[in-house]
């Protein structure tokens, strides 16, 4: 006699879990918190279980394993087989700890950062180079990019395994977008104020754009509430602008991303010169919200024609007039986000894919 025995095919849950640096259970306008939101978004609209966690520390995360499993023996209960940690912050002991008490759970650890962007946190280095050490120790343990550029260069470099997962931003149709036409010309650059952002490149670019268009008025808009370049990357902003007829600088205080997306969407231009990024979601809001993006070569999955040279300020300007005057812009956004939406998903597949 035969026996054919069905294979049960688990089925994933996902729990993305992010550092709140708010203390709060809200999912924050802070950069990880959205990215974050936006997988999920995504995910689910594909038929996957994904949740978003602010925890504070690796305890906490671990207290929600816990309690996960708890509720194991309810019925219909599936329980947590997936988690990534976005960005490398948790103490490798602690996810040690989790990944030997979970065997069948399939834990990464996602930076957020390309090389470059990394100097800010070298104690992020040091915890993706103990993560590849724990990973050949625990299967059920990876590390991971949202950059093709460090997963290549990491790969390379330690001769040891990186996943992709990149980010990815659904988004509704985008809004209908008008063509500049005369009047105030408002032209924005939101980052924080980091030097490899290169705001002072972006604000010299944006004032020669007012000029050559004869620009009633110029408002250039730049984040404030968060200068890590000690100040001096602001105060050159200013010197730069003072007393110059019919310009001025904006100062825009972090907002929750609701309101955030709506001062985007007041924009005429985008400006977002970073000499370093992994994705840069300004440039998905500006195109969600129907503003275009003058960007550099590092946001590599912009439409080329959208990108200029990071380190000049005349070669941005250029690229910004002409987008400013494109009525095809939107439509080159939408097309290039959508297939960077699509290539995410198909790596985010695999990795569910896993099974402890």
């Amino acid at each position: 006699m035969q026996f054919h025995v069905r294979q049960v095919q688990r089925v994933a849950r996902l729990a993305i879990a992010y550092r709140n640096f708010a203390l709060n259970r809200n999912v924050s306008h802070i950069g990880l918190g959205v990215s974050a939101m936006q997988n999920q978004r995504a995910l689910s609209a594909e038929g996957y279980m994904a949740e978003v966690h602010a925890v504070g520390s690796g305890q906490e995360l671990l207290a929600l394993l816990d309690g996960d499993r708890e509720t194991a023996t309810l019925a219909h209960h599936v329980p947590i087989s997936h988690v990534v940690v976005s960005a490398p912050w948790i103490p490798t002991q602690q996810l040690s700890l989790m990944a030997h008490k979970y065997p069948d759970v399939q834990f990464t650890v996602l930076s957020h950062s390309n090389v470059g962007f990394l100097q800010a946190d070298p104690r992020a280095i040091a915890l993706l180079r103990e993560g590849a050490d724990l990973e050949r120790a625990r299967p059920n343990f990876h590390i991971a990019a949202n950059s093709r550029a460090l997963r290549n260069w990491w790969q390379a470099a330690y001769q040891t395994p990186m996943l992709l997962l990149p980010n990815m931003y659904p988004f509704e149709a985008a809004r209908g977008r008008r063509t500049w036409s005369g009047g105030t010309l408002r032209i924005g650059c939101f980052c924080a104020i980091r030097p490899y952002k290169n705001v002072l490149t972006a604000a010299a670019a944006a004032l020669e754009v007012g000029v050559r268009l004869r620009a009633s008025d110029l408002e250039f808009w730049m984040s404030g509430g968060r200068t890590e370049g000690g100040g001096t990357m602001a105060e050159a902003i200013h010197q730069m602008y003072v007393n110059v007829p019919r310009a001025k600088v904006v100062r825009n205080d972090w907002e929750s991303w609701p309101q955030f997306l709506g001062t985007v969407g007041s924009m005429d231009l985008l400006i977002q010169p970073s000499y370093t990024e992994t994705f840069n979601m300004v440039t998905a809001d500006g195109i969600a919200r129907g503003v275009p993006s003058v960007v550099g070569e590092a946001i590599a999955w912009a439409p080329k024609n959208w990108m200029a040279a990071t380190d000049s300020a005349c070669d941005l300007a250029d690229r910004a007039v002409a987008l400013l005057h494109d009525p095809s812009a939107i439509e080159q956004g939408v097309e290039a986000l959508n297939s960077s939406n699509e290539a995410a998903m198909r790596e985010w597949k695999k990795f569910l894919a896993l099974r402890g």
